[in-house]
């Protein structure tokens, strides 16, 4: 008896769980009225929307021998990110994504892909130009801002490929300014843009933009212990890249500005006992000859006498001659700037005409 008591007991158990848990005329919940998108969300939205097609997704190829037929292949060696930078098909992106690669596909945001050539390479400033062969009503160029006015705390919007995921946006704000990296090629890029906006793998070469939707840098390292995004990342900014690209699109290279004239490198500086760039002697027909600037010579006597040390360029200091290629590297062929030196211990300036190096 007690056990058909307890059998009663757990079958009404069940049926009541059953009943819980299944509901036969079970319907789609109503949809509760959203309201307006806020303000920040609609701005986000209408960047990306602007800015999304002029964004690509960059592959770098590599050649490979079959180890069977012996045949050359092209393979993906790697990811990258790159944007539309005029309507004749140039394509700008980092310089480290295409960095020993024999060829790159370059994909547009309406997923068509296309052979890219090499139009140019600035290594020291981490920047590339790829020329594809689209025609024009699929070419979206970037409207171009300036980062000589920006300010900490501004919004910004970085768009890229992270892992490989294409047509990702990202938001931060500016989290500093006139921070200094190392480019591939060694030298240093100066007045860089340090942001919060995740930046991953993959995100190298594309656009960081204004609330307006221009660009003001181009995306190019992150520091980060594990390597993905740590909240710090780094974008060449735009007004360097408005320099250099042209010439990239005209040359092949960057035409440097210079002095003219042949340099003592740091360490042999610091063992004289000089605190600048120590001219070791000055090209013939020169700019820095024309100028009045001097190397090192021998008085009547023999002895060696010091060339000028260069300790400025316009307001700001020179102690290395990294300084001053950086410096130097701010101006164009044919400008005219202000160069401090030191000579017999006394400090004077010379204006130098910046000329065309090899």
């Amino acid at each position: 008896m007690v056990i058909f008591l307890v059998i009663g007991v757990v079958w009404l158990l069940v049926d009541r769980y059953r009943y819980v848990l299944y509901d036969p005329d079970a319907t789609p919940r109503a949809i509760t009225p959203r309201g307006d998108l806020a303000g920040d969300e609609k701005t986000n939205i209408e960047v990306f929307q602007h800015a999304s097609p002029s964004v690509v997704y960059i592959t770098s190829l590599a050649i490979q021998r079959d180890r069977f037929s012996m045949n050359l292949h092209e393979i993906p060696q790697g990811t990258g990110s790159g944007f539309i930078w005029n309507s004749q098909g140039h394509i700008i992106t980092n310089f480290h994504v295409i960095q020993n690669a024999s060829g790159a596909k370059v994909t547009l945001a309406d997923h068509s892909t296309w052979d890219a050539r090499l139009a140019g390479v600035a290594p020291d400033q981490d920047l590339a130009v790829l020329s594809i062969n689209a025609p024009r009503s699929r070419l979206k160029p970037l409207p171009i801002g300036r980062s000589a006015g920006l300010q900490v705390g501004q919004n910004v919007f970085a768009i890229g490929n992270p892992f490989g995921l294409d047509q990702t946006l990202t938001t931060g704000i500016i989290s500093a300014l006139g921070r200094e990296i190392n480019s591939v090629s060694g030298r240093t890029i100066p007045d860089v843009i340090q942001t919060d906006a995740a930046i991953n793998p993959g995100n190298s070469g594309g656009p960081l933009l204004d609330s307006a939707g221009r660009l003001i840098g181009v995306n190019t390292a992150i520091y980060s212990p594990s390597g993905s995004s740590a909240g710090i990342g780094f974008a060449v900014p735009v007004d360097t890249v408005n320099r250099v690209v042209p010439q990239l699109i005209r040359h092949g290279r960057v035409v440097r500005p210079g002095l003219g004239g042949r340099f003592a490198n740091d360490a042999t500086a610091q063992r004289m006992g000089i605190n600048g760039v120590l001219t070791v002697d000055v090209t013939e027909g020169s700019a820095a000859q024309a100028a009045g600037l001097q190397g090192m010579r021998r008085n009547r006597q023999g002895e060696l006498v010091f060339g000028d040390v260069i300790v400025g360029i316009e307001q700001e200091p020179v102690g290395s001659l990294d300084d001053l290629m950086r410096l130097l590297h701010r101006y164009n062929v044919g400008d005219t700037v202000r160069v401090v030196i030191v000579r017999d211990g006394q400090r004077m300036a010379l204006p130098v005409t910046l000329q065309a190096l090899n």
